[in-house]
């Protein structure tokens, strides 16, 4: 697999995610119909041990998005299966609408590429979410799948997308 050019890649460096960033990252809060993608409090997600409140899967599974500035932009996810890094991403809320999703997504796939070279990659996005498709489009992943996922608040249709490096598509 190749990696996404690398022009796009300087603009954020991805570091592992420390308790500082996750409790910051549980507090963000995004506008309807985003809000289905907010965290629960900090306190929930640690007494829980959910996610990235439990140190070792933040550890293995979570990593901070950081612009050149070194401000905490975003977080991502990269789930490990047979053969396949299944992503979970997201961006700080106040930052959604501002151009930078594609150097982002594109960041976090040369991460999954360098931690795993050999696995695919994937993603389950919602299948309403326009902005967040045609941002995963642009970045080279295509739907592959459509199907019925339990969430908190019940069965959301989503799609798979897999990642194509480019000359693969």
């Amino acid at each position: 697999m190749s990696n996404p050019p690398r022009a796009e890649l300087q603009r954020f460096n991805v570091i592992p995610l420390s308790e500082a960033h996750a409790e910051q990252l549980s507090s963000w809060r995004y506008e309807p119909p985003f809000d289905f993608y907010n965290w629960t409090t900090w306190q929930v997600m640690l007494e829980l041990g959910m996610e990235f409140g439990d140190p070792d899967i933040r550890t293995r599974q979570y990593a901070a998005v950081l612009d050149s500035d070194g401000d905490f932009i975003g977080f991502a996810q990269f789930f490990p299966l047979l053969g396949l890094t299944r992503l979970g991403l997201g961006l700080r809320p106040d930052l959604c609408d501002q151009g930078l999703g594609l150097s982002f997504v594109q960041a976090i796939v040369a991460e999954a590429l360098r931690r795993a070279p050999d696995y695919e990659i994937d993603l389950e996005v919602h299948t309403w979410n326009d902005r967040a498709i045609l941002t995963y489009q642009r970045a080279g992943f295509i739907i592959t799948d459509t199907y019925a996922k339990q969430t908190h608040t019940g069965l959301v249709d989503v799609y798979c997308m897999c990642y194509l490096p480019e000359g693969a598509q």
